[in-house]
């Protein structure tokens, strides 16, 4: 068995959850749905979503800026590690992330093991 990484990018919810927090309400309840139910199988080792603000430091001389400011759909909304027996697998278990219903994406990479 082997660990990958989702990262969800871009997938607006379309629900403001200051304006509908009911639809907004429903929405999470879809990820807390598929989470569990990954967590269920037994191969679900963790996540999480990410804040909308960051820092973002680059080079030699660390240049920091505010951060992440790129498109939407490119922004990393979260992550969940998951254990599986090969990347096809890995694929098979994100079918059914509500993202998918936002023309989100879910990158699936596979996590280097590395002996320190």
């Amino acid at each position: 068995m082997s660990k990958y990484m989702f990262l969800f990018r871009g997938g607006e919810p379309g629900v403001d959850p200051m304006s509908d927090p009911a639809g907004f309400g429903a929405y999470m309840m879809t990820w807390k749905t598929w989470m569990e139910n990954l967590a269920k199988s037994g191969k679900y080792l963790g996540g999480d979503p990410l804040e909308a603000t960051g820092r973002t430091v680059t080079g030699k001389a660390m240049k920091m800026t505010d951060g992440p400011f790129v498109e939407g759909k490119e922004i990393v909304g979260g992550y969940v590690i998951v254990e599986a027996a090969s990347i096809e697998d890995a694929v098979k278990m994100s079918e059914g992330c509500p993202i998918y219903t936002h023309d989100g994406v879910v990158e699936i990479r596979p996590v280097q093991h590395v002996d320190f």
